[in-house]
């Protein structure tokens, strides 16, 4: 991986991989940092690297575990693992049993708040805060995913996505990354590397992203957290890019009322759908003063 070599970068790369074979996925994860343990969960089609500009400021006081999701980044499966919502939180849960873990605290994005949120329901004792970031409403469809859903139980698609990944009008459209970032120079250099890159030049890259997608289009799962959020004791802080076209903050903000005990829906002016890469010191305060709340 040739990425830009900013310290945040750097400090990310250098960090050994740990690896954890569940039995049907090898779930690939790096720590930063000391002090109680916290895990971070990202969005599709992103991988853990996505975490790194707010990683210096939440490793001074937490232990940061930082997953790859099976199917992104540098996580490997077998044709036995579950890409449902729950499947995923599954692997989580042993993650957080491997490692030992007895209280934790999440911090999660996109799907992977989702996915977060199903991990709750099945690891609610251990679980003590948790932060969720432009994450799916129920009820509401975020645009484009649904036809790549579809398209992508299609053959051939793998291969027409990777092709059109190398076109950057597409990756700055709102069918590609278009709606990521209010600055759309930041999908170029760093990003590009880590995210774009590995997808246009690995044929099991994008079938990790075919997997990845098509696991999740049980929509139901998402809907049904109406109820479920309600369930929910522990203290949960909702932040928000403001301009996000994905997941619109006016049809977000009233999640935050689900929730038994919310601390807040804080909002990150001048972010879409990635506030902790466009804008991580805006992010990374609110987030430090509720997790040590």
């Amino acid at each position: 991986m040739t990425i830009a070599t900013d310290a945040t970068t750097r400090c990310y790369l250098d960090a050994p991989v740990e690896r954890f074979d569940t039995g049907r996925a090898v779930l690939a994860h790096r720590r930063f940092g000391q002090g109680p343990p916290l895990l971070l969960v990202h969005g599709f089609p992103l991988h853990g690297f996505t975490w790194r500009k707010v990683l210096p400021a939440l490793a001074e006081r937490f232990t940061c575990h930082v997953v790859d999701l099976v199917g992104l980044g540098d996580s490997e499966w077998t044709s036995r693992n579950d890409f449902t919502w729950t499947g995923h939180a599954e692997n989580l849960k042993a993650l957080a049993d491997h490692l030992k873990l007895t209280r934790y605290g999440v911090v999660a994005q996109d799907t992977g708040a989702t996915i977060s949120r199903c991990l709750v329901r099945i690891d609610a004792a251990r679980i003590d805060r948790l932060v969720i970031i432009n994450t799916e409403i129920p009820g509401h469809r975020p645009p484009w995913v649904l036809q790549y859903q579809a398209l992508m139980q299609m053959p051939g698609t793998t291969l027409a996505l990777r092709t059109l990944l190398r076109s950057r009008l597409y990756r700055r459209s709102a069918a590609g990354f278009g709606g990521c970032f209010t600055d759309l120079d930041l999908l170029d250099g760093a990003f590009h590397e880590a995210f774009v890159a590995p997808l246009i030049h690995s044929a099991r890259r994008a079938e990790g992203l075919r997997e990845y997608l098509v696991g999740l289009r049980d929509w139901s799962v998402v809907d049904a957290m109406a109820k479920w959020h309600a369930d929910m004791r522990l203290p949960v802080l909702m932040v928000w890019g403001e301009d996000d076209p994905t997941f619109p903050v006016e049809t977000a903000r009233p999640m935050a009322a689900q929730f038994p005990d919310c601390r807040g829906f804080v909002t990150i002016p001048r972010t879409r759908l990635l506030p902790h890469e466009e804008q991580p010191d805006a992010v990374s305060r609110p987030v430090l003063s509720f997790l040590a709340a």
